[in-house]
């Protein structure tokens, strides 16, 4: 998008809501304007009548208009400030929910396919620099536009030869800013992509600060971490060095005026067309409009910052997932929970090969199947098409012969529950971990998960029990806990049909065998499917599928397999080997 369609964007969908506000913001700023303005006109009738004629009878007004005109000035300023930063933050708060809805609902493949550091830095850093572009950017053209108005209007009324001088410098602010600002718009943008990639290198290092310290790779990443701030060092330095360029090309503009005035003053002076009350009134006006000029001539900069934000955070907002349902959309209603693959291709997106190819699949309703074959061959892939995570490219998925591409997301995910090797937690309490799976869940039936999941041993051990923070997902606690607590959700949601993947891999074996008796409660009676790795999980299953590259390669059941699958055969020696 332009500048133009940026600009009617945030207006139309983030500030007019709150015009209200601004227009208040206005009034103050028209009053600011206003006694800005009285305060330079003030001084004519304060050098004539006080110190020229030097009239005693307004020796106390004179002082107290002055006084008064400045006491506008400040709380005009205040309340103008204080309305705006509480647009701004109402309209940032509305920018990063958008961000957040947009966030929940994008597909897994955008999510997957950037670093969360990059969301972290649009959320922060770019919204920032929108907020900046409301708070800052507005009023000051409110403002300072007014009130360069204002002391324009005082200056003319003195002596307009002199105000013709004086408002030639304001075309070459404004083209001097122009320059600025197309400088400043692509370093702010080379800042921002920095600042993002920091972030995201600052969550890894947290993430494998052990991988780190075991490898004695600390002087590698402190390196590499140097050169991440450097960069975003330098970047920031670009934009302080181009906003304080503005500075000295104002000063010098400005002595040029100066000097040009005072040579024509005096020869006005002179020729009696200018008295010198007058004058310095002029050049009080002259002086304070200093400060607006050159607040306008840099207003450039900061919207060009702002307008690089919203290039990188409204198309998040506007990402419209391709895992949607249809207007028509019915709710997913379960019986026996079988569930049925036809025909099913799928490629993730922006690659060429195929992850599946011609599948089909028969999964009973209320029995275990399991999925079989080396890494790569598709197995969690296939998983992963159930709850709509990923859509198919080409056939279609049944549940109790409904489509799931026909059935609203929420009721088919409401009916599934997931249990992976990579645990996720939440850094709060072992309760709310539990409760995730179901808000309403008493304190009965978060207790009751907990002890068939067998993840009651442990909690119990604890000294805030169920009131335990477990940290960064659960870094306090092993993995063997975390499974269960894992496995203690899936149980409280109670869904019909139990996706496991690889849910009791590399744990030892009197973990793996508490595990082992939590997973045959959870999925006793519901159709299950499962990633096998280990031989009691694949003997266990009412029906064995064996994925090799994208396709099926045998099914039935572990007998029937040993003599039909040459790929399933090796599987299951490997295994034999293992154990």
């Amino acid at each position: 998008m332009n500048k133009i369609e940026i600009t009617k964007r945030l207006y139309a969908t983030y500030t007019k809501k709150y015009l209200k506000n601004i227009f208040i913001a206005f009034f103050f700023s028209i009053l600011l304007a206003g006694s800005t303005s009285s305060v330079a006109y003030l001084l004519d009738p304060a050098i004539k009548k006080l110190f020229i004629e030097q009239n005693q009878s307004l020796i106390l007004i004179i002082p107290f208009a002055i006084v008064l005109a400045f006491a506008i000035k400040g709380a005009s300023l205040y309340l103008a400030r204080v309305i705006m930063i509480g647009v701004s933050e109402e309209v940032k708060k509305d920018i990063q929910n958008d961000i957040f809805e947009s966030l929940l609902k994008a597909d897994t493949r955008i999510i997957d396919e950037k670093h969360s550091g990059k969301f972290i830095a649009n959320l922060t850093n770019d919204v920032h620099m929108i907020t900046q572009l409301l708070s800052t950017v507005v009023l000051n053209l409110f403002k300072d536009s007014l009130t360069l108005l204002g002391l324009l209007s005082v200056m003319f009324y003195q002596n307009w030869k002199l105000s013709l001088i004086a408002i030639i410098m304001i075309p070459l602010a404004s083209f001097a800013a122009k320059s600025l600002g197309k400088r400043i718009s692509k370093v702010a943008t080379q800042q921002m992509n920095r600042a993002g990639i920091l972030t995201s290198y600052l969550m890894e290092m947290f993430k494998n600060h052990k991988l780190i310290k075991i490898f004695q790779r600390e002087k590698y990443e402190k390196q590499r971490a140097f050169e991440f701030i450097n960069n975003l060092k330098e970047s920031a330095k670009k934009i302080a060095i181009v906003y304080v360029r503005a500075s000295p090309i104002m000063e010098f503009l400005t002595g040029i005026m100066i000097a040009f005035l005072i040579f024509f003053a005096a020869k006005l002076i002179i020729k009696e067309e200018l008295e010198v009350n007058n004058f310095f009134s002029f050049l009080a006006a002259m002086m304070l409009a200093y400060q607006p000029v050159r607040s306008l001539a840099t207003l450039n900069i900061a919207i060009q910052q702002g307008i690089s934000g919203a290039n990188r955070v409204l198309p998040i907002i506007d990402d419209v997932p391709e895992v949607s349902e249809k207007k028509n959309a019915e709710n997913l209603k379960i019986g026996k929970g079988k569930i049925e693959f036809k025909n099913i291709y799928f490629k993730y997106p922006n690659t060429e090969k195929e992850i599946l190819k011609s599948i089909n699949l028969n999964f009973s309703g209320g029995k275990m199947t399991a999925l079989v074959g080396h890494s790569g061959a598709g197995k969690s892939t296939i998983l992963n098409l159930i709850p709509r995570f990923y859509d198919s490219n080409k056939g279609d998925i049944k549940i109790d012969e409904q489509s799931v591409y026909n059935s609203t997301i929420f009721s088919l995910r409401q009916n599934i529950s997931l249990v992976s090797q990579d645990t996720t937690l939440f850094d709060d309490t072992i309760q709310n971990n539990i409760a995730y799976a179901n808000a309403k869940a008493s304190q009965d039936e978060i207790e009751e998960a907990a002890r068939l999941s067998f993840a009651y041993e442990f909690i119990e051990k604890l000294p805030n029990k169920y009131e335990t923070l477990i940290g960064e997902n659960g870094i306090r606690l092993s993995g063997g806990e975390k499974q269960r607590l894992s496995i203690a959700r899936a149980i409280l949601k109670k869904s019909p049909i139990i996706l496991l993947d690889e849910a009791t891999s590399s744990l030892d074996a009197e973990t793996e065998d508490k595990i082992q008796k939590a997973i045959n409660f959870l999925t006793k009676g519901r159709t299950t499917i499962v990633i096998a790795h280990r031989l009691s999980t694949i003997l266990n299953s009412d029906k064995i599928y064996v994925i090799d590259q994208g396709v099926v390669n045998g099914e039935g059941t572990h007998n029937e397999l040993l003599e039909t699958s040459i790929v399933y055969k090796n599987f299951y020696q490997k295994q034999i080997k293992k154990s």
